[in-house]
Order: structure tokens, then sequence, then C-alpha cells
């Protein structure tokens, strides 16, 4: 349905990818997956026909439907929620329109009119030809968590990651034959997400999705585009099955190189041992041709890096960790949540839980110090040390100071030596750590606030989405740093791998501001809770 031939993009000197030839079928859904900045965007953008490759082309199935989902959340500003759905097929969304346009101010004594309206009739049954797209649109509304009561609201009312959750709807709405996402559960929750991994399995032509989620793509996808050393390579299979596939090729590599070392070396000998002996000259030759005959490939070094994160906490948490009494806030007339009451041991290691809007961040903003709440306390034993990972990292990290200099204007105590360590075990090297940090991405932001909060050697670790951003290896690096920490931890993210590394309790704020609060792991409070 879809191929590419010879597809390369490079940038300058900088090849991301060369001479791709693949085939993706319908039926199949595919996992593209690499270190960030190898590539994969670029790739995706290229097959959308959003970007023309440096070389190759993309062919498509004529007839073939390609949906790609939009990165412009601000694209439909004065658009209602259900028509920024419908574009998502446009010529039906314009038969649409232009028919209620004519029904409103056309002069039906015109011929040309009603000729227009039946042409328009037309295209409409085509597009729609059970006539019940207003029920899809509503039912991908619902399930995004939009009441059917805002459904009329214009897009300019929603935050940003509303107005995403928008133009997931509007590609799903389209149902294309190709249908193409990347990093589809940003902004999701955990409930939406388990719904749109049953969305995409149904889904029966061609599937390529980018994320960073190993839990959905385990889910979702049942092959793995790897683009890795400027190619592609296909494995079938999900994220698990390539991981063991990948690792036990990469080692069977390495086995091959050191058998034919070995070989070689001997050789060698021989060589330089009997080429001056006349009896032994025939055979020195023979080894010689054996010698050049033997292909000694290098094993290429990977695009992706696996850091090393280590928190270490400055003295050990005493008995007395955290005790939250009551704790109320709302925001104009949108009550968050009312009486929330838990006490945190030590040994605790939190996943914070729930939907999007129930207040998780916002209850962290407040045990951080950073928002007052309505009614209620909280208060931090005396032993505790806390540092924090706030959802707004990008905003926070900027400024023109160069990396290490931003993490050493939070404490002019910390060694110089020992921030570039921990800047390098985040996988900065010495001459990246130079540049200003508003000069870096997002993924990289995220690493310089994870390097900040391993310098200050904290006993209890407070986060907000610290995956967001973070390509699949540092999400690895994160959850064994958290699994293996000393201290104690409060941890919101969506990633149910991440919470399976780490946590051994589990808070659910509920939807009316309740919470639900649980003592094991998230499978166990899955089983427990049944969601």
């Amino acid at each position: 349905m879809l191929s590419t031939v010879n597809l390369t993009q490079r940038y300058g000197k900088r090849v991301l990818f060369e001479k791709i030839n693949i085939t993706l079928d319908p039926g199949k859904r595919y996992g593209l997956i690499g270190a960030n900045g190898a590539g994969k965007s670029t790739f995706m953008k290229i097959l959308a026909g959003e970007i023309e490759p440096s070389e190759g082309e993309v062919q498509i199935q004529p007839g073939a439907k390609l949906g790609m989902l939009g990165q412009n959340q601000y694209a439909f500003e004065d658009f209602t929620l259900k028509d920024a759905v419908l574009y998502g097929n446009k010529r039906l969304y314009e038969a649409q329109k232009e028919k209620e346009k004519l029904y409103m101010e056309g002069n039906f004594d015109d011929d040309a009119v009603n000729n227009r309206l039946a042409e328009l009739e037309i295209i409409c049954a085509e597009e729609d030809p059970t006539y019940e797209s207003d029920v899809h649109i509503e039912k991908l509304l619902t399930a995004l968590g939009f009441p059917v009561e805002i459904h009329d609201n214009l897009m300019s009312s929603l935050t940003g990651g509303d107005k995403f959750k928008i133009l997931l709807a509007q590609v799903l709405f389209y149902k294309p034959d190709i249908l193409l996402l990347d990093e589809p559960t940003n902004n999701l929750d955990m409930e939406t997400i388990a719904w749109l991994e049953n969305e995409l399995k149904r889904h029966e032509g061609v599937l390529v999705v980018i994320s960073h989620d190993r839990h959905f793509l385990n889910a979702v996808v049942n092959h793995i585009l790897d683009l890795d050393f400027q190619t592609i390579r296909e494995f079938t299979g999900n994220y698990d099955e390539w991981y063991i596939a990948a690792n036990l090729i990469t080692k069977q590599k390495e086995m091959e190189r050191s058998k034919k070392l070995k070989e070689k070396e001997e050789l060698e000998k021989f060589i330089a041992r009997f080429s001056a002996n006349a009896s032994k000259a025939k055979q020195a030759t023979s080894r010689q041709k054996q010698l050049e005959k033997l292909d000694i490939e290098e094993i290429k070094v990977s695009s992706r890096r696996d850091p090393s994160i280590v928190f270490k906490a400055n003295r050990e948490i005493g008995n007395e960790v955290l005790d939250v009494e009551h704790l109320a806030k709302s925001y104009a007339d949108k009550k968050v949540f009312e009486d929330i009451t838990f006490k945190v041991n030590k040994g605790d290691k939190i996943a914070l839980i729930g939907s999007n809007g129930v207040g998780k961040t916002t209850l962290l903003e407040i045990l951080m110090g950073n928002l007052e709440p309505d009614s209620g306390t909280y208060k931090w034993g005396q032993t505790v040390h806390t540092t924090y990972f706030p959802q707004n990292t990008t905003d926070i990290v900027k400024g023109e100071e160069k990396l290490y200099q931003w993490i050493q204007n939070h404490n002019q105590k910390w060694h110089i030596d020992e921030i570039r360590k921990c800047l390098g075990r985040m996988l900065f090297s010495g001459e990246e750590q130079e540049k200003s940090v508003e000069a870096c991405s997002g993924g990289e932001k995220h690493r310089i606030m994870l390097s900040k909060m391993m310098m200050d050697s904290a006993n209890f670790l407070v986060l907000d989405e610290p995956d967001n951003h973070l390509d699949l290896e540092a999400i690895v690096a994160l959850g064994e740093a958290l699994h293996n920490y000393q201290g104690g931890v409060i941890c919101v993210t969506h990633d149910r791998e991440l919470i399976d590394a780490f946590a051994n309790r589990i808070i659910k704020i509920n939807d009316d501001g309740t919470i639900t609060d649980f003592e094991g792991n998230y499978e166990e409070f899955v089983e427990a809770n049944g969601k």
C-alpha cells in the first residue's frame, strides 16, 4: 500500500538516513523507533508528503487515503470542536458547509442552486454513506474527555493539551487507509490511552506510530521499524520482542567479530613465522590469501545512548515524611479537589495518577510550596530534603547560561566538575555543555533538570511527568534510577511501564475530587479496582 524507493534525507553533511527501501502492508501496525534526533519525525513527514526527500520517492497505492496526526494545535482557533474534527475529512466538511449556506441563503427558484445542492448531496453521500458523521464525532469527542455540552464551543477556549486531543480525533475521524501518528499519547491520561489502543488495534490499513510509551507500543504494534545506522530495519513483533531480537543480533555480531579477529591473529602469526621458510612458503602464501578474504566487519556504534541516572540521598529519611490533611483547591467556580488526606511513610514510592484536569499538578505545586491551598494542611518531616521536577520544566530551563552554569546557579557550593559529571551521565558531551540552555530542545531541557536533581542529593523526589520529551532509553534509565533510589518518591506519569518500574503505592485522584489510596504496585491496583 505504501513503499519507499531509495529514500534519502540529509541536511548539509549530516545524513539522517539513506537509500531506504521498504514496503508497508495493510493489516500491519508499525512502531517507528530510534534515538532522539535520528530522523523519525522527518521520515514520517516525508511519508505524508509534508517534506521533500533529498533523494528517492514515496509510492502510495492509487486511491488510498493517507492521514497524519497534525502538530499545529492552534490551526483551528475559530472552529467549533465538532467542526475541527469534521475538517479531518475536508471534502465532507466543505460540502456540508456549502450545503448549509445554500439552504440558508440560496434562491431555490434558481436551477443552478438546486443543481449545486444535488451535487453536494452526492458528495456527502459518498463521504458519509450512513449519515452518521455527527454520531461518530460525538463518540470520539466524548471518549477523549469532552462532554457533549461543549462540542459547539470554539477551539480557542481549550488548553494546548486539549487542542492536541482534537487533532487526534480529527485524523481518526477521517478513517485513512494509511494512518501516521507522531506521539499520539502526549497529553492523554491512562484511561484515554487505553481507549486509543483499542481504536488502533482495529485499524485495518497501514499504521505507523512514533511513541516513547513502551506499554502503548507493546499493546498496539505488531511490527517495528528501527531507524538506526542511517537505515531502517524491520522486525516482526512488538517493542519488547524487538528489544530481545536486537540485543541478540548485536551479541552474535560481537561473537562473530571476536572469532574472526582471533583467526586473523593466528594467520598473521603463521605468515610472519614461515614466509621466509622455503618448505613452508606455499602454506604461508595460502594463509595470506585466506587472510585477504577474511571480512572483519566493524560493529557500528548505535545512535542510541543510555543515560546513567543515579539519585543519591544526602541523608537517610526519618520516620516522619509527609502528612496531608483535608487539602482543598478551587479555581474561580471550578472545584479541583477537596478533602485530600493521606500520609507518606518511609520507603513509599508513590505513583500519583488520575484523569487530566483532576488536580495532580495542583497538588504537587501545593506540596512544594508554590501554591496556597484553599483549606487543609500539609507538613513535611524534619529530615526531609525534597527536589522537584515541575511539569513546565521546558519553560523553567531558560537563559543564556551554559548548561553547567545554569545548574550551578542553584547552589554556588556545587563543584563544577561534579556538575559536568552529572551532565555527562545525561549524555551531554563536553562540547555540548558549552551551549546555552536556551538553545536546548525539550528533551535536552528535561535531561538538564534531571542532572540538577542528581546534584541536589535530596532524600525525597517529587516529579511531574518527567518522561515527557524523553526517549525510550532515558525512560528505562529513569525507571531503574527510581527503583534503586533509597529515598521517597511521588511521581505523576501516564507511562505504565515507568510506574511498574518503581511504584509500591498508587494514589489516584478521582474525577469527583476524592482519592483512592492503594498499597501495592500498579498491576495489583488494576486488579483490585478493575481499571
